[in-house]
């Protein structure tokens, strides 16, 4: 299968937003995907794993957060940017909002099959979708999310909109009297959800690379956890798309 990926900028309140799309080069109507980035911005792993979603089938945007295109390999640079957004959900919701209609507006997108995927910042991001424009998507899939900075009102979602939670039982940006109250808070709001818990498994396990962050009491790669919940996401988006 071949995939072809691209830049394609889009903007939102004059931001300059720079996301990643890619699709198998042959042309069909097919289901989109908006991913978004974890905390250090479209980078290649990003841009390998949109490529990697797109070869299950799908045409996938790896939407721009930050703008510009930024990466930020700093952790110093990554708390202030997450606070800035957790603080400013209006901006943080619209460039969300103009990344999945920018993927809807592409050739061969069908836009009434549109589901979200996020890691860490993402994985939130994805949920804060779904609280937000739960009628939009057909579902969302969430990789170890922060999931303390999930809002808590969930009134606005709808009614059988669909959610994959998929996290490291020890993982401390999510931890279990949190991940119990959204359980609680999507079961009100009539969301059809689903928690896989991966045992020994902390923050960042999809990463190859997590030992950088040189936190291995936090954040460390799990090979087997990266290969169930990559495999619950694919059975999760056939799933949706095909009701």
């Amino acid at each position: 299968m071949s995939i072809s990926g691209k830049s394609i900028e889009y903007s939102y309140d004059s931001a300059r937003l720079v996301g990643y799309f890619c699709v198998e080069s042959t042309p069909a109507s097919r289901p989109g995907v908006v991913l978004v980035h974890d905390a250090f911005g479209i980078g290649d792993h990003m841009k390998r794993t949109a490529e990697r979603v797109a070869e299950l089938g799908y045409a996938v945007l790896a939407a721009d957060v930050w703008g510009d295109g930024a990466q930020l390999p700093r952790d110093a640079d990554i708390g202030a940017i997450i606070g800035r957004f957790a603080g400013d959900r209006k901006t943080w919701m619209g460039r969300l909002k103009q990344a999945y209609a920018t993927l809807a507006a592409q050739p061969g997108v069908d836009s009434t099959r549109i589901a979200f995927t996020g890691y860490c910042f993402g994985g939130t991001s994805a949920l804060e979708y779904l609280r937000n424009f739960g009628s939009e998507v057909k579902g969302v899939v969430s990789f170890h999310a922060g999931l303390e900075l999930v809002g808590k009102d969930w009134s606005k979602a709808s009614a059988g909109g669909k959610a994959l939670i998929l996290t490291g039982a020890e993982d401390p940006a999510a931890p279990l009297s949190t991940l119990l109250e959204l359980e609680t808070s999507l079961t009100n709001a009539g969301v059809d959800w689903e928690v896989d818990i991966y045992s020994h498994t902390k923050h960042g396990f999809t990463r190859p690379d997590a030992d950088k962050a040189n936190r291995p009491q936090m954040v460390a790669y799990n090979p087997q956890s990266d290969r169930r919940s990559w495999a619950a996401m694919r059975r999760f988006l056939q799933e949706v798309f095909s009701a």
